[in-house]
């Protein structure tokens, strides 16, 4: 007999609800116009807007922090990562350490902040002559107390390095796994960066984006009854898993130990899987740190204060490269990667 899967239903926002060893997923997708000479949409666009603090959809986009291009300018981090997934569109990428880099349309960028850094992610408009539109992921995973102080370190996977599964169910309907992190199978995902709670493979994390074709059957396998699974259903109409039927924009909290059957409609779907064990430790976020205790927290921002994790390298609170530059990534270490 099996168990019921579902453990809790809730509509997707913004911002989707995570569990432990996750701490926040934010779903950004803005159609933005035709970019201007800075990388930016047109002043005359910026009208109406509460600048600095936009993140109202108005015309179908945001400028979030942005002032004249979207994106969220310089800020810091300590004690975690940020797994930044970029469906279409880009993001430019500068910090503290003089790191920099643009990546996109498919692209992975797997940063740990660890013991602090700044650093700015812009969403550069760099075509002028058609739309901009941008759709992307960001998870914030924890590290656990004896990394948190770990250097920082961000590292790219690139779109064409990334796994892509594809699969047919008994009926010839096609599903497909986009492997970011974990295993399907016995494909592993590229590796995370090094001190990454996801690096440990008895730590079981999977982040998926599964893409199904109108009733396509897909199986999710079953992992660990102490792992924390959270299925994002972000766009379709409806899927079926067991005998509920469950409306696209909703998150499904679902056991870990059980195979999760999937039965899409007659609609394409697409879904985004966050599942991992639990870091077994006090977390306290505040803002932009996340520690386990608040006197962490405080020494998080008296460090901040004193050194500024590594000073601003840059001429500007929001850099962008040269719209030269498609995708290419620039390490700390004078290392460069250019894609075409």
């Amino acid at each position: 007999m099996i168990k019921n899967q579902i453990l809790k239903i809730e509509k997707l926002d913004f911002m989707w609800g995570t569990e432990n060893p996750f701490l926040f997923c934010a779903h950004h997708k803005d159609a933005y116009p035709k970019g201007n000479d800075e990388l930016g949409p047109p002043n005359s666009d910026l009208l109406g807007r509460n600048i600095g603090n936009d993140f109202q959809i108005k015309d179908g986009w945001r400028m979030y922090h942005g002032k004249k291009i979207p994106g969220f300018p310089n800020h810091p981090h300590r004690g975690f990562e940020t797994v930044t997934i970029v469906l279409e569109g880009f993001v430019d990428h500068s910090d503290s350490h003089g790191a920099s880099g643009r990546y996109g349309d498919g692209d992975v960028q797997w940063m740990t902040a660890g013991s602090g850094l700044q650093h700015a992610e812009m969403f550069p408009l760099i075509y002028k002559d058609k739309d901009n539109p941008l759709h992307l992921f960001q998870v914030w995973l924890n590290l656990p107390k004896k990394d948190k102080f770990t250097d920082p370190h961000y590292k790219m996977l690139w779109a064409e390095d990334i796994p892509v599964i594809e699969e047919v169910d008994s009926n010839g309907r096609e599903s497909s796994v986009r492997l970011i992190a974990g295993k399907y199978n016995d494909i592993r995902a590229l590796g995370p960066a090094p001190a990454s709670w996801a690096s440990d493979e008895n730590n079981n994390v999977n982040i998926w984006i599964i893409k199904m074709k109108p009733d396509a059957i897909f199986e999710i396998p079953a992992s660990s009854s102490t792992i924390t699974r959270n299925l994002y259903y972000y766009d379709g109409e409806t899927i079926k898993i067991h005998d509920t039927e469950i409306d696209s924009s909703n998150r499904i909290k679902l056991l870990g130990d059980e195979r999760i059957v999937i039965r899409n409609g007659d609609r394409e779907s697409h879904l985004f899987l966050l599942e991992g064990e639990p870091i077994d430790e006090p977390v306290v976020t505040y803002g932009p740190f996340v520690m386990n205790t608040m006197e962490e927290i405080k020494e998080a921002y008296e460090d901040y204060k004193e050194t500024g994790f590594g000073g601003w390298p840059w001429d500007r609170t929001d850099p962008v490269h040269s719209s030269e530059e498609i995708r290419f990534a620039k390490y700390s270490d004078g290392t460069i990667e250019r894609r075409l």
